[in-house]
């Protein structure tokens, strides 16, 4: 099987980008990315480390990432299970990107840039939702956002509600942690647990 090893290989293949591709690139949030940004109720936060690579979904109500100016974004970390793998990841290595995504609407955000984690008492506050704060808050320098052509929404159909995935023809978290654990911990109870336990921890 022939393996693409070089720049020059790739590029022989695919050519230059269009001007489109690469007049849309900026080093700040710009007024119409900002409003891409305010409307997103979710986004995938891209981390690396030591042991290698992490993806994280991210999701709140619109504009949970707040703009704090044109370079800045801050991302509270809500609860979830402890695993902190993407805070362990920049702890580490500040490099980070996310992927913004917008129901209804083609076109996605990305973001490059490097991050820190804060836990600054009065920054946590100003996060608080149902009078909870978030025990952290991800604070990311900006250093490239475009948005992405709607190609990829288009392609699989994603907010057609006529295409959503029956959830009972997909395993649940408790029959998964069932068959990991050898059923030790999940099941049918975990299932049935889950809905109010997480409503009950949200924020």
């Amino acid at each position: 099987m022939p393996i693409i090893a070089t720049i020059e290989q790739l590029e022989a293949i695919y050519g230059q980008p269009g001007e489109a591709s690469t007049v849309k690139v900026a080093n700040r949030i710009t007024p119409p990315y900002r409003v891409l940004i305010d409307k997103s109720p979710f986004a995938a936060l891209a981390t690396c480390g030591p042991e290698g690579l992490d993806c994280s979904p991210r999701g709140d109500r619109p504009g949970f990432v707040r703009v704090h100016d044109e370079r800045t974004l801050m991302m509270p970390d809500r609860r979830g299970n402890n695993r902190v793998d993407s805070l362990r990841n920049i702890v580490r290595d500040s490099r980070v990107a996310l992927l913004f995504l917008i129901p209804g609407s083609g076109s996605t955000l990305r973001v490059n840039g490097r991050a820190q984690v804060s836990a600054d008492a009065d920054l946590l506050a100003s996060f608080k939702m149902d009078g909870k704060a978030p025990r952290t808050v991800i604070v990311m320098t900006v250093e490239e956002i475009y948005f992405q052509c709607a190609r990829a929404i288009v392609r699989s159909d994603l907010w057609n509600p006529d295409k959503r995935v029956d959830p009972k023809t997909l395993p649940t978290p408790g029959q998964i942690l069932a068959d990991m654990s050898e059923n030790r911990v999940g099941g049918e109870e975990y299932d049935r647990a889950w809905p109010e336990r997480a409503r009950q921890s949200l924020w």
